[in-house]
């Protein structure tokens, strides 16, 4: 079988339409002649490539599957399909990608008031505005109900103070949107605040010593007393539904993403057992051992090809649900970190180099397992749909 289509064993290609494809191989491109040749010093350095900024804007990556104020309007299937690419480059800038269009476009087009969308999106359709999204907390993640962060009204604005964790993106922000509790605390008095650059209070820092999404902007959020005009509410969502969406909205995306980072593990190592010889000159990939661990691989990437796409269309017709979008990010995200993990083994030591892709990937994922909701909490969210038991409590 030629190598080109050794990855799409099952014939996924024959499933998507020419703009889908289109669409796809446009960020194919970028990605290899881009992305590929840099992205390793950038991992390295723990430095985040902005300078891509503009390429993706023009690929219409950013905020892709929304409609209209200058987004691409790309259907779901393709908005995966170039989220996968994105990944086969590098988790961290798939990540920049997804927060800026699943956490950050995606509330102000749902929620957002006109004047707000028209203020915001184009800007950022553009990359000319980067967004960020604070949920997340230093003591609440899985757990976002338990949020600290307040906002009081004070006469025609908001006084916000609190503190969020882990934010992508949040150092080089040109807004924030940040989710904070008023009134009586409770969940369902959780509003949606655009929190802009510059506002007196707001403050981001690098969170350093990370090992993982290095090619990443990964921030703490602080607020002082910031004070946010009713202008700069989401009007049109209260409670944890708002923020709780956008995650849904977000994970299927990534669902779909990670399987670009697994492709990128298998061919590499691949290619790799094909033309590294050992004891009599032997291909390594002609042992049995070697065939084993490429077999497991490719199975597991057709699998999970099959449940994005399939996800996808559901998303496209409206009938998908949270569950399927957890099944699909828990199984896809540790697949490809599985993967990521045989793969290291073929390269032998050269594998813990950051001269071959699987140990850049590997640690990336170990993030992309975690957030966008826990591999565990996923395996909550459908243990309650198996049993009708909540176990989170």
């Amino acid at each position: 079988m030629p190598r080109a289509d050794i990855t799409d064993l099952f014939r996924i290609d024959d499933l998507l339409s020419a703009e889908e494809k289109a669409a796809r191989d446009a960020v194919a491109r970028f990605v290899d002649t881009e992305v590929l040749p840099i992205i390793g010093k950038h991992f390295r350095d723990g430095t985040f490539p902005a300078h891509l900024i503009p390429g993706l804007a023009e690929l219409g990556v950013l905020g892709a599957n929304l409609q209209g104020y200058g987004c691409a309007g790309m259907n779901t299937v393709s908005y995966g399909l170039v989220l996968q690419e994105l990944e086969r480059g590098d988790s961290g800038l798939r990540s920049f990608a997804s927060v800026q269009g699943s956490l950050c476009m995606f509330p102000i087009h749902a929620f957002g008031s006109e004047e707000q969308k028209t203020r915001f999106l184009p800007g950022m359709a553009k990359g000319q505005l980067i967004g960020c999204f604070g949920l997340t907390e230093p003591d609440f993640g899985s757990n976002p109900g338990g949020m600290r962060a307040r906002a009081r009204k004070d006469g025609d604005s908001w006084v916000l103070n609190g503190t969020k964790a882990w934010i992508t993106n949040g150092s080089i922000a040109d807004v924030a949107v940040v989710w904070a509790k008023t009134d009586d605390g409770g969940p369902e008095s959780v509003r949606g605040f655009l929190v802009e650059k510059g506002m007196p209070g707001f403050s981001a820092r690098e969170i350093p010593g990370k090992f993982s999404l290095r090619a990443s902007r990964t921030s703490e959020l602080s607020f002082q007393d910031v004070r946010v005009p009713d202008r700069n509410v989401l009007p049109g969502v209260v409670g944890l539904r708002g923020p709780l969406s956008c995650l849904n909205n977000a994970r299927a995306g990534i669902a779909f993403a990670v399987t670009g980072a697994a492709i990128a593990c298998f061919e590499g190592a691949r290619e790799y057992a094909l033309s590294r010889t050992q004891f009599d000159g032997k291909s390594i990939a002609g042992y049995q051992l070697t065939q084993e661990k490429l077999a497991d691989m490719l199975q597991e990437i057709v699998k999970a090809q099959l449940l994005s796409l399939r996800l996808a269309r559901l998303k496209d017709e409206g009938k998908s649900n949270p569950v399927m979008v957890s099944l699909a990010k828990r199984n896809n995200v540790k697949s490809a970190l599985d993967i990521a993990r045989v793969a290291r083994s073929i390269y032998g030591a050269n594998g813990i180099t950051d001269d071959y892709p699987p140990v850049r990937h590997m640690l990336n994922l170990e993030s992309v397992f975690t957030y966008e909701g826990t591999h565990e909490v996923h395996t909550l969210v459908l243990g309650k749909a198996i049993t009708g038991i909540d176990a989170f409590s």
